[in-house]
């Protein structure tokens, strides 16, 4: 079965830090790019980072230098360290696997709230 299982998200305080977490299948995650995206209500699902196999990672403007991705190939996982988080980083997270061929697959979502 094809699945992306995100987690770790949670509330935070500004300035704090989170780490997401998604457990892909092995069929979708080897050899894929994998992303991490966020959306808020009534906006478009935005790409924040992503990492392609062989460990190549790129950022939105508006994260880098404060997050970092990263995935461990052994354990199909795919990580997002989140620190010095804003109000504006609050959204619903969401794990993304992009296989050569096109085909994308999504996981759940995992609510990210910033607030004081």
């Amino acid at each position: 079965q094809k699945q992306l299982v995100a987690s770790g998200g949670g509330l935070v305080q500004p300035g704090g830090s989170l780490r997401l977490s998604c457990a892909a299948s092995g069929s979708i995650f080897s050899g894929s790019v994998m992303g991490w995206y966020r959306q808020t209500p009534g906006n478009q699902r935005d790409l924040v980072a992503a990492i392609t196999s062989g460990g190549t990672a790129t950022y939105a403007d508006s994260v880098k230098g404060r997050f970092t991705v990263s995935r461990d190939n052994a354990k199909n996982t795919l990580y997002l360290q989140m620190n010095s988080l804003k109000l504006e980083d609050t959204a619903v997270y969401y794990c993304n696997s992009k296989r050569s061929n096109g085909i994308s697959y999504w996981g759940q979502g995992t609510q990210v709230t910033v607030s004081s």
